[in-house]
């Protein structure tokens, strides 16, 4: 088996090693007769510019460098436009840095004959320029980057000479516009350096600058091409380049660009090999290099990017989303060219979705369709249908706890983000093994002394009617926008890695969730998910397992790796000041505390399963079960994002960069899973999901009858009330997958965002308003209220006005409502 993997593993990296990776369109070709070296080059309002530059007049060899100052531009939203001389420089200039702004192109720097220059303009797409501040010294051939607000300047020379190369880094705020004054940076390590590449690019944590490449002048006189490669992450407190993997050779006076979420492609350069020897062989020279290379920011490794079309140096890699843009730049010494090119990304060919993958996910979908029809016979009322007839076997109901808790997105998303980091998160995870005892001997005994149907009840009970009613109205908005982001945010995966499309899978999640859920009821459900807690541990087993049996060195490579990379640290122990902005050991466990307190005392969905046994004693089993799954789930699922990262650090050439560092998992799936093997990962995909889903159908259906229907007055028969609940059951499983195909086909995802953000506000501070009632005998309705508003309030203020980590916005909500209801019901002695 293992002997299989390996070689399946090392035929497709083969075949995967130097495929091209972008395609080369061709776009109009600049007016200029011969082409420039050096161009100012960037978009502005979907308009291509190119400004200024030099080139040698024909004959090349025999006359000297001449400078430009045209401005070109070319209409990127009009069919079959092209190039138009829009205005001209204040002088001829080339050989600066330039950034894309919002506003314009920035350009900074450059020279012509005689000087270097200091001066910084905007141009906008008409052509007219803006004058910025200038910069403290002259600069030329240095690079410009943008990273969130400021634009970055690195290395170049003050002088005409190489000697005079810089380590100066300086930036500005390019959102204060004209008026922005640049300031000095962290400087480059190493001493000066030009002719270098600089590229923003995520590196699993945070945006970085990555510096690549570049020539210097040493003590001898003699010009080094380096190969070096430094990152720098300017949001840190102390910022200090830190380097990386060596480029495969030496690289300047080349460009470079981001490629997807977490990789850098080449595109041409000069290695130095033939430096000095541009008047020897003179139209013999064989070229700039059209091999381009593929860096992937958090595995830290190199390999070939496949051949370019073309081999343009001395010019600038203009970026727009995905696309990248090259124009005009020298193709050999003293020759350019007026080529102009737009470079989309190409996704890497896999072998194709076999028949035994639809084998495994049509028996799966099978047998959760036949428990749907199983239970269905069970259901006489609407206690059968919310409560599993108090029928739930203590086991079941704590795996159906894990599985519902445990959505698609935490089992695709948690092994991407040990990939990307480490294991610092897993305290989140933990909170559950803090939280156990406490939901167990304190919480738990409330729901099932009231034998509570709805959890909300318990509010009427301690408090009012009007608490319990707006309660439970958060729960059931939050469930439905819950149900579209669960089934659109895994369908992203599926689609990736099968041939349904996102809409398809979307349809498929949400039909097959309906049909079970409103036949089989609760029984159905927590049946159901038991099935997939098996099912998706089974499928992240497997391929944990089949990553160490693929890996030189098995287990000891995958801690050896580990270790070396630091991809097992625990926590980070920041005490500093700043611990309360970022992931720190302190806030990934209270917030860890947090999150686990809010679903496990207030969410419907879990307490519905605190109830759905015969006993207390069991529902008390099912507590700890979970907390033991909990626990499993947490090491298997970083364990397998540590394993990725070995596997892929071993064998780069198989990351693709169209897939996104969240879907890695799903990568791994579709690429290097074995037939039949793929399809069970796949299925545990969908059985994440529906497990989310049909327990949000169910819990808000029953959060809506209990809650308004039944409590408020309306009178109907038992069998009336089970036909309404299996009514809404449909209707809400038809509502959350309308919106999920809503943000599949429309633009509205920062919309839904936001509106999830705003009923999130609501559930910590709900969750305070039960650990009030739970914990104070002296709390009244008026302090649960009071504490219910500052409880929202501090988290609007939180989120808007300090930079505390969003780790901690659930403990905030919780701590300040309890804290605020306590001290108003000491004061308002009246319910």
């Amino acid at each position: 088996m293992r002997f299989g993997f390996v070689l399946i593993s090392l035929i497709v990296s083969t075949l995967c090693y130097g495929e091209q990776r972008l395609k080369w369109n061709a776009l109009p070709e600049l007016p200029s007769t011969l082409g420039v070296a050096g161009p100012f080059t960037g978009i502005h309002e979907d308009t291509l510019i190119v400004a200024g530059g030099a080139n040698f007049p024909e004959p090349v060899w025999e006359n000297d460098k001449v400078w430009h100052d045209q401005i070109y531009t070319l209409s990127m939203s009009e069919k079959d436009s092209s190039w138009i001389t829009v205005a001209q420089l204040p002088r001829p200039l080339g050989y600066g840095a330039c950034v894309s702004l919002p506003t314009g192109v920035l350009c900074v720097g450059g020279n012509d004959a005689n000087s270097v220059y200091d001066e910084v303009f905007l141009i906008k797409r008409d052509g007219s320029i803006e004058n910025w501040q200038a910069l403290p010294e002259p600069n030329v051939y240095g690079v410009a980057a943008i990273l969130g607000d400021y634009v970055y300047l690195l290395g170049g020379t003050t002088g005409l000479e190489l000697r005079t190369a810089s380590d100066a880094v300086y930036r500005l705020n390019w959102k204060s516009g004209k008026q922005a004054k640049w300031e000095k940076f962290e400087s480059l390590p190493g001493g000066g350096l030009a002719f270098a590449s600089v590229v923003a690019q995520h590196n699993g944590q945070t945006d970085c600058l990555y510096l690549l490449g570049g020539r210097y002048e040493n003590q001898d006189g003699k010009a080094v091409y380096t190969d070096r490669v430094y990152e720098l992450n300017p949001e840190q407190p102390n910022a200090r380049w830190r380097k990386r993997a060596s480029m495969p050779k030496p690289f300047a006076a080349g460009t470079a660009s981001a490629l997807g979420q977490s990789h850098i492609i080449t595109l041409s350069g000069d290695d130095g090999s033939l430096f000095g020897r541009a008047d020897e062989l003179k139209d013999d020279h064989p070229g700039f290099s059209k091999e381009s290379y593929l860096y992937h920011t958090i595995t830290d490794t190199w390999v070939s990017g496949g051949q370019l079309e073309s081999n343009q140096v001395t010019t600038h890699a203009v970026t727009r989303g995905d696309d990248i843009y090259l124009a005009s730049g020298e193709l050999r010494p003293r020759v350019r060219s007026k080529k102009v090119w737009h470079l989309t990304p190409v996704e890497l060919q896999d072998a194709g979705f076999s028949k035994w993958n639809w084998v495994a996910i049509i028996a799966y979908l099978g047998a959760v369709m036949g428990i749907g029809f199983f239970f269905s016979r069970r259901n006489k009322d609407t206690d059968d249908f919310f409560r599993g007839g108090q029928r739930i076997p203590g086991w079941v109901a704590g795996l159906s706890i894990f599985a519902t808790l445990l959505s698609s997105i935490t089992f695709v998303a948690t092994p991407a983000r040990a990939f990307a980091t480490d294991w610092s998160f897993m305290l989140i995870n933990a909170g559950i093994l803090i939280c156990a005892p406490f939901i167990v001997f304190v919480v738990l005994p409330y729901f099932r002394k009231i034998n509570a149907t709805s959890a909300y009840e318990y509010l009427e009970q301690r408090f009012n009617l009007a608490i319990r009613l707006f309660a439970s109205l958060s729960f059931i908005l939050f469930q439905i926008g819950r149900m579209a982001i669960v089934m659109y945010l895994p369908a992203l995966a599926l689609a990736a890695i099968t041939p349904l499309s996102l809409s398809w899978c979307i349809i498929i999640m949400g039909l097959m969730s309906i049909i079970y859920c409103s036949l089989g009821g609760l029984e159905a459900v927590v049946w159901t998910d038991a099935l997939q807690a098996i099912v998706l541990l089974g499928g992240a087993f497997i391929s944990f397992g089949l990553i160490l049996s693929s890996l030189e060195g098995g287990w000891s490579e995958y801690t050896r790796v580990g270790l070396a990379y630091t991809k097992f640290r625990l926590a980070d122990f920041d005490w500093s000041q700043r611990s309360y902005m970022v992931a720190s050991f302190w806030v990934v466990l209270i917030s860890g505390i947090g999150q686990s307190l809010i679903p496990y005392s207030s969410d419907q969905a879990v307490v519905q399963r605190y109830v759905s046994t015969s006993t207390e004693a069991k529902a008390r089993s099912a507590i700890w079960l979970n907390a033991a799954m909990a626990l499993v789930g947490t090491l298997l699922f970083f364990g397998l994002g540590t394993a990725l990262y070995v596997f892929y650090k071993s064998n780069p050439a198989l990351l693709d960069p169209s897939f996104k560092t969240d879907s890695i998992f799903p990568l791994f799936i579709s690429r290097e899973l074995p037939v039949g093997i793929a399809g069970i990962v796949i299925a545990a995909i969908f059985a994440a999901a529906q497990s989310t889903i049909s327990t949000s159908m169910n819990s808000t259906s029953t959060a809506i009858v209990t809650d308004f229907f039944r409590r408020l007055g309306w009178r109907a028969s038992e069998s009336s009330y089970l036909k309404l609940a299996r009514g809404f059951t449909v209707l809400l499983g038809v509502m959350g997958t309308a919106f999920a195909l809503v943000l599949a086909i429309g633009n509205i995802e920062s919309v839904w965002k936001t509106f999830m953000m705003v009923i999130g506000f609501v559930m910590g501070p709900l969750c305070g308003v039960f650990l009030l009632g739970m914990l104070t005998k002296s709390a009244n309705s008026v302090g649960a209220i009071a504490g219910a508003i500052s409880g929202v309030s501090a988290l609007v203020a939180t989120k808007y006005l300090t930079p505390a980590s969003g780790l901690l916005y659930a403990p905030i909500g919780i701590l300040v409502t309890f804290a605020v209801g306590w001290v108003a019901s000491r004061f308002l002695k009246y319910r």
